[in-house]
């Protein structure tokens, strides 16, 4: 008789792990951390992803002493383990993220978005962008470089771009505006050489009137949302495609309200609006949506 005959399910190898070992994770581990994760972030996890899980998680058990997922998975389900449950979901977090992803975004932005909101801005208006899964900073820094190719004294005026992400430590990699100089590449040379700066070989900083325009703030997006103005763009891509449908719908039909009337929502290239959310946009280049005339006051 095989000694896996009659075992429970608990007590398997999680699915699909093929590890060294060091730790033993089951499958009973498994869905607990993959249940964990969707309640605190939204965040689907498949079973074939055991391995991801495994390789991001091995680093908190050896910091911790534990000797199995286990005990990490009882720790973290524990009222004193909160705070390592927001180290697990920082962990587990997909943070793929570059300069002037997706370009032809910022192009619609510096040629249909930010003209008319320079005009509002320059006489004593409110301009407010939002970056919703900001990683560590590059996409909400893309957004401010272009206002500043356009508008090099945007510091002057009432603008500001929200840069929020559930991670706490890629939102300080984002505040602190420094990176390897592999990273800026992706920045047009222009603007590169504008505002970036080489404090040490390897690194390049971005300026301060950059870093100025974006607010880093933590934020869930299955949570509390703080905020209550409305945005003139919102760039809300590559994070909505790890949550279930029901979460992604509950996502567009939250961020619908929040747009200006001429304001402008970005995707990510494998995500489509779905849901209520839907009736309430219009298509308005690849990936891009504004608000419809009847949803333009929607409030």
């Amino acid at each position: 008789m095989s000694q896996t005959m009659g075992m429970s399910s608990g007590t398997k190898p999680a699915v699909g792990l093929t590890e060294s070992g060091e730790f033993p994770m089951t499958q009973r581990d498994f869905g607990v951390i993959a249940a964990m994760l969707i309640a605190e972030a939204g965040i689907s996890l498949a079973e074939n992803k055991a391995n991801l899980v495994y390789s991001r998680l091995a680093k908190r058990l050896r910091l911790l002493g534990l000797n199995n997922f286990a005990e990490y998975c009882a720790l973290v389900a524990s009222p004193a383990g909160e705070a390592e449950r927001q180290q697990m979901v920082a962990s587990l977090t997909t943070n793929v993220t570059r300069f002037f992803r997706e370009p032809h975004h910022f192009e619609h932005l510096k040629t249909h978005i930010l003209p008319p909101l320079i005009a509002k801005a320059k006489q004593g208006h409110v301009v407010r962008l939002w970056s919703a899964a900001a990683s560590s900073g590059q996409e909400p820094y893309s957004m401010a470089l272009t206002l500043l190719s356009l508008m090099p004294d945007a510091g002057k005026y009432d603008i500001r771009i929200l840069a929020t992400d559930i991670d706490p430590n890629v939102l300080a990699v984002g505040a602190a505006g420094n990176y390897e100089t592999s990273l800026v590449e992706a920045v047009p040379e222009a603007l590169r050489n504008r505002w970036f700066a080489t404090p040490k070989t390897g690194h390049q900083q971005i300026a301060e009137e950059a870093r100025a325009l974006v607010k880093f703030r933590k934020l869930n997006l299955i949570g509390n949302w703080p905020m209550r103005g409305k945005f003139d763009a919102i760039f809300c891509r590559n994070v909505v495609i790890y949550f279930e449908n029901d979460t992604q719908e509950m996502i567009w039909a939250r961020i619908l309200p929040l747009l200006a009337p001429d304001a402008a929502l970005y995707i990510g290239h494998s995500e489509r609006v779905t849901g209520t959310a839907e009736a309430g946009l219009r298509s308005d280049g690849i990936t891009i949506y504004r608000p419809r005339a009847a949803w333009a006051n929607f409030t």
